[in-house]
């Protein structure tokens, strides 16, 4: 029996044999490109990277080179070419002053180009829990797939899909503490079973500020819905509540020039934060205080 090629299950799963065929209709092992001559790849979903890991990489690249070629396509005009995947050495061999680099050629249409990025990222788990769901998101609505196809071809269980995409419904705010990893995917699988997005937000706080786990948000989260629906009466109060809250935060906001936000617990206890951007907006509240004040 022919032995398979080891593409991984995601990969292999995502080219079917007709496109395999198309995209080795023109590859070019280790041909050296200059990187002048490389576009990034506009399909790219990954947007941020570790400034001191590239420069580890770049170290590394300095000393031995880029080890593993990157993948590119012709792109329109003489010698010039398009990144389909290894935007990550493409930066470290920027940083370490090589002029070249060696790549694969390949021919690829758009829809492959944004596949190939895609899954080249998922399987090799280089993005954050919310890059992924965009990711998944982007492959369901540009490649026309569902979501039980979108798990064949990217090797995941349907569910770990339906989990990922979940985490777009949450608020931005809650989306950005994914992103910088002040939540677990845990902690945001729990948050998603919350309907309503204040209350959301008010536990995302708590689990940062309380540094909880996500079995204790857990147990939060239960007590909360188990109050509900003791109390019908109880989110018409705090809509009121939070109401007036938000009434009180964006008189203050106004007046400091700043985003002020009250974070405040079922017993009433809590704290008002005032954000700055940099110290001169800081001295700048503190001014406004100091006139408030006298």
């Amino acid at each position: 029996m022919a032995k398979k090629k080891a593409l991984g299950r995601g990969l292999g799963a995502l080219i079917d044999d007709a496109e395999r065929e198309k995209l080795e209709e023109k590859v070019e092992a280790n041909l050296e490109i200059s990187i002048d001559a490389i576009e990034l790849n506009p399909f790219q979903p990954r947007t941020r990277f570790d400034e001191t890991a590239l420069d580890e990489l770049a170290s590394s690249i300095g000393k031995l080179g880029v080890v593993q070629p990157l993948t590119v396509r012709e792109s329109e005009g003489d010698n010039k070419y398009q990144l389909i995947a290894g935007e990550r050495r493409l930066k470290a061999a920027r940083k370490a002053g090589l002029k070249t680099v060696p790549a694969y050629v390949r021919t690829a249409d758009d829809q492959a180009m944004l596949e190939l990025a895609l899954v080249e990222n998922i399987q090799r788990e280089d993005l954050d829990s919310i890059e992924i769901a965009i990711s998944y998101q982007r492959l369901i609505e540009e490649c026309q797939l569902t979501q039980e196809k979108l798990s064949e071809r990217v090797g995941k269980q349907r569910s770990t899909v339906t989990n990922y995409l979940r985490l777009l419904k949450l608020p931005a705010e809650i989306q950005l503490g994914i992103r910088d990893k002040q939540l677990t995917m845990g902690h945001a699988r729990t948050l998603i079973s919350i309907e309503d997005e204040k209350q959301q937000i008010k536990v995302y706080y708590r689990i940062i500020d309380e540094g909880l786990s996500v079995r204790k948000t857990e147990e939060i989260v239960r007590k909360l819905q188990i109050n509900d629906l003791k109390d019908p009466d109880k989110n018409k109060k705090k809509d009121q509540l939070n109401k007036d809250y938000e009434d009180l935060s964006g008189h203050l906001s106004k007046i400091l020039k700043s985003d002020v936000q009250f974070r405040i617990n079922d017993k009433g206890k809590g704290k008002i934060v005032i954000p700055f951007n940099n110290t001169d907006q800081m001295e700048d509240i503190l001014g406004i205080l100091d006139k408030l004040n006298s």
